[in-house]
């Protein structure tokens, strides 16, 4: 190792405890998940110990309230956890996202007695989740969404099929939006559907680019059957329940991003300095010296964005147009970062045996989920200019 090899991320946290929580993450990938990142990722396997050692240190709640099993941590502590996670493997960072993520609708929209018989289970008890908002035919229209819940006594039957569900066929429970109503936004009401509900079922896992490890998949709900207290929030309100989670995932999905752009940076910056031709470092080359400076800006104007925007979440500001702004730029910088990396590694980072390459197919997904990048200016020029034209 040379003098010029990265150094961990300088983070500037509010508070000991945080200092400290990143001292333990950082310890968790160095022993438990990095080591195994590249093994597993290229046999597609899915690791949920890593999942229960999380959730046993507390890290898959961290976001909320100490008496439902959670960290009580600002967002902008979270955020900083799940790109470390990330930058060590996506898998695991990503997953812990989308876990929170599907958390989100009961802590912020269910009543007392909901959170205190389900929260802490699932932020401290081991179990994992998934969010089911997408479905074969409403991706970016989420609001056209097929899946349907009709009242039987005090119960619900739902009958439809969700898509690209991150630990589809795999989780505990889903956060499920299915329609009650009439078509539109205003007809989606919100359910908390256990894992094992009978007639629930999972598609065979999608044959992905990257993310080997992480099963994405359709799952089938088959007049699945639950309680009407396992609704979340009021009979029409899924929608703004679903969006209110979406603008917090978008700020997982932004950290998450540049914790890969972090790993491609890392792993480019220690291979130019010490991969020598022409009797000199690659790095003294002003070529690749600029390149790897651009890599970094972008890094930490990504960082920078999503801390910001995290930071007014904190305060109970307005932050839905700062994280679609952070979604955005984020993965795309992360996509410009890593393509970078396999650049600076030349043959070497077209091959598995660097993980640039992973880092790269990686990143492209990091576009897509939780809105499109395209959804991303949507939202943001409605900010700016207004609804569009009809």
């Amino acid at each position: 190792m040379n003098d010029r090899a990265p150094q961990a991320v300088d983070r500037q946290l509010p508070t000991e405890e945080a200092q400290d929580l990143i001292s333990l993450v950082r310890e968790m990938v160095r022993r438990d998940i990095a080591p195994a990142t590249a093994e597993e990722e290229e046999a597609g396997r899915f690791p949920r110990e890593t999942f229960t050692r999380l959730s046993e240190s507390g890290l898959l709640g961290l976001p909320y309230p100490v008496e439902y099993g959670g960290g009580d941590q600002p967002y902008e502590v979270y955020l900083q956890v799940l790109e470390e996670l990330a930058a060590a493997r996506l898998t695991v960072g990503l997953g812990v996202s989308v876990h929170t993520l599907a958390c989100h609708a009961l802590a912020a929209f269910g009543t007392d007695e909901q959170r205190a018989t389900h929260l802490p289970a699932m932020t401290a008890g081991g179990l994992l989740g998934a969010y089911g908002l997408s479905e074969p035919a409403a991706g970016s229209d989420a609001a056209s969404l097929r899946t349907r819940a009709r009242r039987d006594g005090d119960d619900w039957v739902i009958d439809g099929a969700k898509a690209w569900i991150t630990h589809g066929g795999i989780a505990d429970f889903y956060t499920v939006m299915a329609r009650t109503g009439e078509d539109g936004p205003r007809g989606i009401t919100a359910f908390l559907v256990p894992g094992d509900a009978p007639g629930l079922s999972a598609a065979a896992p999608e044959r992905k680019m990257g993310m080997k490890g992480s099963p994405t998949a359709q799952i089938h709900l088959d007049g699945v059957r639950v309680g009407d207290d396992r609704r979340l929030g009021d009979e029409g309100q899924g929608f703004a329940v679903a969006l209110a989670a979406l603008d917090s995932g978008r700020l997982g999905i932004a950290a998450c991003a540049t914790g890969v752009a972090q790993a491609a940076l890392d792993a480019a910056l220690e291979y130019a300095s010490g991969r020598r031709q022409f009797g000199r470092p690659i790095a003294d080359f002003q070529g690749l010296r600029f390149l790897l400076a651009d890599m970094a800006t972008q890094v930490e104007a990504g960082r920078a964005l999503y801390l910001a925007a995290a930071r007014l979440r904190d305060a109970g500001l307005p932050f839905s147009r700062q994280a679609a702004m952070a979604k955005l730029f984020c993965t795309d910088a992360a996509m410009k970062v890593t393509t970078d990396a396999v650049q600076v590694l030349g043959g070497y980072g077209y091959t598995a045996d660097f993980p640039v390459e992973r880092l790269m197919r990686e990143a492209k997904v990091l576009q897509i989920v939780e809105g499109t990048n395209q959804i991303q200016r949507m939202v943001i020029a409605r900010h700016l200019a207004g609804p569009e034209s009809r």
